[in-house]
Order: C-alpha cells, then sequence, then structure tokens
C-alpha cells in the first residue's frame, strides 16, 4: 500500500460499512416483505384464489413482458398505465358506486357532499385495514368482491381482442390479444389485485401501508408519511454537508502544487506491436457500433408508438413488434453494446499490462467471448420475440423468453451464458493482470485497484441469479437493484475511472501518483453513496421505513463527487494540448468530456431531482425517470463506451485518420440530439405529469384521459426532432467506426518498451 495506505484503509471500511448496510436491510426486505396471503375468500369462506394463483399471475404478467408493458409499483414502461395504481382507484370507484347503490340508492357521483364524505371513511376504513389473519387467509367484504370481480372483467377485455377496449389498447400501446389465455388472464388479474392490495393495506401496528402510502390516492388517504419528509429533508441535508466537506477536502488534502510529468516524444502506446488478441478486438468494436444502431433506431421505432400506440405511420406494425418487444429489445441492446465496449477496453489494456504480449491462448480466449456474446444476444431476443407473441411455452417463458423485469429482461439461460461470458473475460483479464502484479518491484497500486473493479465487474452480475420466476416481488426488486445500480452504476463507475487513470499515466500525461491517489479517493466516494445508495430505487416497493432512511441518505452522497466533474472534463479536456500526437485522441477524450458533463447533469441534477422520497413518491412511473435513465444511461455509460470504442480503433489503426466532418456529426448530433429529446418532450411531459400526479393521484397522471389530451400527444410528436438529430449521430458514429476497421492495417511496430518498464 506504501503511500496510499490511509486511501486503501478508508476504500477498505467504506465497502465493509456501505455492504453490511446494504447486506443487513437486505434481509430486512426478506423479513417485512408484503405477505402473500395463502387464501383469498369471500365473506362465508368460499375460496376466490390462493397465493399459488397470485404466482401465476405474476409468470403470466411476465409473459407479456412484464415490466416493459405499464409498470407494477412504479417500475417499468410509461405508456400503459401503472397496473398497481390503475387496478387500486378503479377497485375503489367500482366499491364507491357499489355502497351507494346499497345505502342510497344512486351512483356515488350523485350523492351530496356529506353522503360522499360518510362513505369514503367507510372505503378508507376498509381498505386500509389488514385483514390477513394468522392462517393467511385474507377474508374480504361483499362489497369488495364485487368490486375485484368488476376490476378483473375490465382487465379481461384490456388483456384480450374484445372490440370494446380496442381504442383503450391502443392509447397504451398493446397490441390485440396481448395475452390470449382466459384462464392466464384471470390469473393475472389477481397478481395486480395483490400488488394494489399491498398498496392500500397498513402494515401490522403502523399507519403506513406495505408500500409506504405509495401510491397517492386521495380516496383512501394514501399521502406521503411523516417519515418520507422527515428522510427527505435529511437527504437534503446530507448533501448539502457532502458538498460542503468536499469543497474544503478539495481546497485543504489535495496537493496543489504537484507538476505534470513531461510528456513522451511519442505515444507510448504506439512503440508497441499488437498482439493477436488485440487485433481481434476490431470484431468487438463492429459489433458495439452495429448494436447502437439498432438500440437507437428500435428507440425511435418505439417511441413512437407513445403517439400511434400499435401503428407506425399507418402501418399496424404491432401484430409483429409490440411495444413491449421493440421497448425490451431497446434497453437490452443498451446493455449490450455498452457492456461490450467495456469489455474490449478491458481486453486491450490485458496485453499492455502483461509486457506487451498475449497470455498463451488469449487470442483464442477473445474470438470465443465474441461469439458468446453473439449467440446470447440472438438467443436472448428471439426468445422475447416468442415470448411476447406468446408462442413459447408458458413453462419456457422464464428460462427461454422474458423474466418481464426491466433491465434483466432475458431469459434466465441467456442470462447464465451472459454471466458465464463475463467470468470468461474476467479469466482473460486476469491473466494478464496477475503476473504484472506478482512482479517485484514499481509502484503496483493503481493496478491493484484496476484489477479489484475488474473482478467486481466480473462477480456482482450474478447477483441476477439470486431470485426466481416465482420470487416475491420485493425481493427480486432488491436483486434486480444490485444489477442494475451496483454493478452498472457503481462497479463500471469505478472500473471506468481507474481505466482511463491508467491509460493517462501509461501515456505519461499524469503522474502515477496523481492517477493512483485519484482513482482511489474517486472509489471511495462513489461506493460510499453508490452501495447503500441502491435503497433508493425500493421505497416503495413493499419495504419498510429504514430502507427507505438509508437510501435517502445514502444516496444524496452520490451526488457529491459530480459536483467536481466540470474540474473533471476540464482536465481531460486540457490533455489534448499536452502533446502534439494528442491530437490524435481527441474526439475519444471529446467522449470522456461529454461523460464528465452527462455525468453532472444526468446522473446529478436529474438523478437527484427524482431521488428524495418526497419527490419519488409523486414521480416515480412518471416521464421523468426516462429524462434521467436516458441522460445517465447513454450520456455517462454511452459515452464511456463511445470514447473506449475510439481509443482502442485509434491504436487498432494508429495510420488512420478520422474524418473530422464525421466525427463532428457525430459529436454534436448525439450530444444535442438527447438535449433536444429530454428538453422538449420527456421532461415537459413529466413536470406535466408531476401536477397531475400531486393534485389527483397517480392513476391520473398515467391515465388514458390524461396521456391523450392535444397538448401531451403534441409533445411526444415533438420528441421526433432530437431523435432525428440523435440517430444522425449515431449512424456518423457508426460509419466513423467502420470506415476505421475497414482502413488497411499499418506495418506492425517493434516493441520500443515493455509496459513494465513504463510510469506504471
Amino acid at each position: 500500500m506504501g503511500s496510499y495506505k490511509k486511501l486503501w484503509f478508508t476504500l477498505i471500511g467504506v465497502l465493509i460499512v456501505t455492504f453490511s448496510l446494504l447486506g443487513y436491510y437486505g434481509s430486512e426486505v426478506y423479513r417485512q416483505a408484503p405477505p402473500i396471503p395463502a387464501q383469498v375468500t369471500t365473506p362465508d369462506g368460499k375460496v376466490l384464489f390462493d397465493r399459488e394463483g397470485i404466482l401465476d399471475g405474476q409468470t403470466a404478467w411476465q409473459s407479456v413482458g412484464g415490466m416493459q408493458l405499464g409498470s407494477i409499483w412504479g417500475h417499468g414502461a410509461y405508456q400503459a398505465p401503472d397496473w398497481t395504481a390503475d387496478w387500486l382507484h378503479r377497485e375503489l370507484t367500482a366499491w364507491l358506486d357499489l355502497a351507494a347503490q346499497q345505502v342510497h340508492g344512486k351512483a356515488y357521483a350523485a350523492l351530496d357532499g356529506p353522503a360522499q364524505a360518510a362513505l369514503r371513511e367507510q372505503l378508507k376504513a376498509e381498505y386500509r385495514s389488514n385483514r390477513v389473519d394468522d392462517a393467511q387467509v385474507l377474508k374480504l367484504s361483499a362489497h369488495r368482491v364485487q368490486a375485484i370481480a368488476q376490476t378483473a372483467a375490465y382487465y379481461d377485455q384490456l388483456f384480450s381482442d374484445a372490440p370494446a377496449l380496442q381504442k383503450s389498447r391502443e392509447h397504451f400501446a398493446m397490441k390485440e390479444n396481448t395475452l390470449p389465455s382466459a384462464e392466464r388472464r384471470q390469473q393475472m388479474t389477481q397478481f395486480f389485485f395483490w400488488t394494489a392490495w399491498a398498496a392500500a393495506t397498513e402494515r401490522p401496528g403502523q399507519k403506513v401501508t406495505y408500500t409506504n402510502n405509495w401510491p397517492h390516492e386521495p380516496l383512501i388517504g394514501n399521502q406521503p408519511s411523516s417519515e418520507n419528509i422527515v428522510w427527505s429533508i435529511a437527504s437534503i441535508v446530507v448533501l448539502l454537508a457532502g458538498v460542503g466537506f468536499l469543497v474544503w477536502a478539495w481546497a485543504f488534502l489535495r496537493n496543489h502544487e504537484e507538476p505534470l510529468p513531461a510528456p513522451a516524444a511519442r505515444d507510448p502506446l504506439t512503440t508497441f506491436a499488437l498482439t493477436p488478441s488485440q487485433r481481434g478486438l476490431g470484431k468487438y468494436l463492429f459489433l458495439v457500433v452495429a448494436l447502437f444502431v439498432f438500440q437507437v433506431f428500435i428507440g425511435g421505432f418505439t417511441a413512437h408508438y407513445t403517439v400511434e400506440g400499435q401503428q407506425f405511420y399507418g402501418i399496424d406494425v404491432s401484430r409483429w413488434f409490440p411495444y413491449s418487444l421493440t421497448r425490451t429489445w431497446h434497453i437490452q441492446a443498451a446493455l449490450f453494446w455498452i457492456a461490450t465496449g467495456f469489455l474490449a477496453a478491458g481486453l486491450f489494456l490485458a496485453p499492455l499490462i502483461n509486457g506487451g504480449k498475449d497470455p498463451k491462448f488469449q487470442k483464442l480466449g477473445v474470438d470465443v467471448l465474441f461469439w458468446a456474446l453473439v449467440a446470447v444476444v440472438v438467443g436472448s431476443f428471439t426468445g422475447n420475440y416468442l415470448a411476447i407473441a406468446q408462442v413459447m411455452p408458458p413453462e419456457w417463458n422464464f428460462w427461454l423468453g422474458h423474466q418481464g423485469y426491466e433491465y434483466v429482461d432475458l431469459g434466465r439461460l441467456w442470462q447464465i451464458g451472459k454471466y458465464v461470458g463475463i467470468l470468461l473475460w474476467l479469466v482473460l483479464m486476469l491473466r494478464g493482470v496477475v503476473p504484472a502484479l506478482l512482479k517485484p518491484g514499481g509502484d503496483k497500486n493503481l493496478l491493484a485497484l484496476l484489477t479489484a473493479s475488474v473482478g467486481a465487474i466480473g462477480l456482482f452480475y450474478g447477483a441476477g441469479l439470486f431470485y426466481g420466476e416465482r420470487t416475491h416481488l420485493s425481493v427480486m426488486e432488491y436483486w434486480r437493484w444490485w444489477v442494475v445500480h451496483l454493478w452498472v452504476e457503481g462497479f463500471f463507475e469505478v472500473f471506468a475511472t481507474t481505466a482511463l487513470a491508467f491509460i493517462f499515466a501509461t501515456l505519461g500525461l499524469v503522474s502515477a501518483r496523481m492517477a493512483t491517489a485519484a482513482s482511489l479517493a474517486s472509489a471511495s466516494l462513489f461506493m460510499l453513496g453508490g452501495i447503500p445508495g441502491t435503497f433508493h430505487h425500493m421505497y416503495f416497493a413493499g419495504t419498510t421505513t429504514p430502507v427507505m432512511a438509508v437510501g435517502a441518505s445514502f444516496s444524496a452522497l452520490e451526488v457529491v463527487p459530480l459536483i467536481v466533474l466540470g474540474h473533471e472534463a476540464w482536465e481531460n479536456w486540457r490533455l489534448k494540448a499536452r502533446a502534439p500526437w494528442m491530437e490524435n485522441l481527441k474526439w475519444p477524450l471529446m467522449c470522456f468530456v461529454a461523460v464528465a458533463f452527462w455525468n453532472m447533469l444526468g446522473a446529478g441534477v436529474f438523478g437527484f431531482m427524482i431521488n428524495p422520497p418526497i419527490s419519488l413518491y409523486y414521480i416515480q412511473g412518471l416521464n421523468t425517470t426516462p429524462v434521467h435513465a436516458h441522460a445517465a444511461l447513454f450520456g455517462v455509460y454511452g459515452f464511456l463506451a463511445l470514447g473506449f470504442t475510439l481509443l482502442v480503433l485509434r491504436y487498432l489503426r494508429p495510420d488512420y485518420q478520422f474524418s473530422a466532418p464525421l466525427m463532428k456529426t457525430a459529436f454534436w448530433g448525439l450530444n444535442v440530439g438527447l438535449v433536444l429529446m429530454i428538453f422538449t418532450s420527456l421532461l415537459p411531459i413529466g413536470i406535466i405529469q408531476f401536477h397531475a400526479s400531486v393534485s389527483e393521484g397517480l392513476w391520473y397522471a398515467r391515465s388514458e384521459e390524461f396521456m391523450q389530451q392535444p397538448l401531451l400527444q403534441n409533445l411526444r410528436w415533438v420528441r421526433t426532432f432530437g431523435d432525428v438529430v440523435f440517430i444522425g449521430g449515431a449512424i456518423a458514429m457508426a460509419l466513423q467506426v467502420v470506415l476505421g476497421l475497414w482502413a488497411k492495417d499499418a506495418p506492425q511496430q517493434q516493441p520500443g518498451q515493455r509496459l513494465g518498464q513504463a510510469r506504471v
């Protein structure tokens, strides 16, 4: 550890404390998850359905795309309703009408104010009461049984091809006969009922529901709890304190006077002969841009479904490629190409770390990994199609078709295949890194941190295998966010930071000491907020107040390191003036500058916009969420992957000159297109929905009536302009990479030095 002992101990301490919190309160998720009743009965004891029926309904929901078609507990797609909030409101209004007819002989809407208020008090008492007995039997009132039947009948028609609800299906971007089996439609309504029951029923001994009073539903008094408000204020205080301490540390602890090292006369990495495994990385770069272009086009296609729910400019395409399928492919393609870009960067570095030579059979491993990635992409996309088309047998769906959970939609078999591929990448990386670590002499601290981040990426994707087809929804959400938040937003961030520091130090642009210290400090900051901050996705997923408290407090700290990213962007930008040969790396550096900008705006500003519990209470499941998702996922990790792709291409084709017109079109098209997409469409729609959610309830902000009003329709059409600009940038980027790959190989250089003799 040497002179970095304090930084290492800080990082290790942070990891011990934060993983302890994540693990302890993860066990709390298991213990306190909303119960799934063994039986749901009528007042006279007749069984309506049971636990197995509810879980069968969960699997039916998964098979139609799950979170890619509407949302549950606020997580999922945004065009169709949130099924939890929608079911709850429909059931409540049905109950009120039934009660009004019985007591007053007229519809609820026809009653005067006092009569309506009296019925609402009865409604609140019935729905918020926890009626699950010691035998885990939920006994419902006669009115509620009737209300459930009416609501279920609506959903049965909605998910079929009943002509009466064809227009609603179009507005919700649902294909006709979404779920052909009447039996499975009935089971799915039982699952929807249970999610709404958990959202309306108070925990034993508490005055909040299992979902912390989410969604906002005035009819039964679902409103922010006092704990919600307290921890929202606390999170803002923690953020301000974190920013203050960071500024003080930045001013007093960093070395202001350390001079930058003198750059080499030529790019040090061009003094190494490309190894066979490095020359084999061209196909990885092609896969990156191929999947990127596919993702962008399918994303534009999916966005169009929000204005023509079943058609593409008058052509009914939903029969073959419905919204739930194209949205699945859009998200999965993004994860695949971004991950491939990171894998390619790592595989390029491994031989350099190993002294400029391949370990035995490294080229074979690189080729096998590539074709394994292709097989997983093709297999998972095919499985998604067959599942949503309802061609695949139901018992195969989870394993080969569609898991139904956003970001981990691929069938479990393909998920295992992806994990095996990541483990293979880990082995290929370690074969190059471990010998360099074991070699005596030299400062190995930065290399050790890079190795640790590689190991974390290789191992932590396995968290997505810790739930099954019939796992409780709260437990599944816990492990899903280990993948989406911790694996992607946490360990990929550390890997990217450390890999860039390693590259810049190897190029002689920054000192090894400065790169190591900055990487260790950044890793501690990222992990401090990022690991327990995973819980900020689970405020309303059937968890308790302590989970909300931990998630709100620590996730506020995630924003803190993003405050200084403007300085990081400047540092990256000025590197291009450090040596004449750095001009060749201008466009990768520009991508890294964009990463810093979008990290600040997309992850920082837009992330904190939806982060405090009081904020997320009203806007979870609205278009404010894709504002953060697009700006952070593409703006940060997308530009990182593209920057890595251009960097690797630069050294695979050292004599090839990037086209200035193409690169300007690519870089500015992607950035300007993303800005237009967010600020002319997604964000305005989200703000308008936010007002509706506060004033009426989430059900209304996601309702057909609200979403189809002309203003929101026009705003969704306006998104086309941003999409077209973005698509133009994507095509230019892909064309530049393909042209570079087609260029003739430069004559191989003889190794001028070994990396072990270089600065790092």
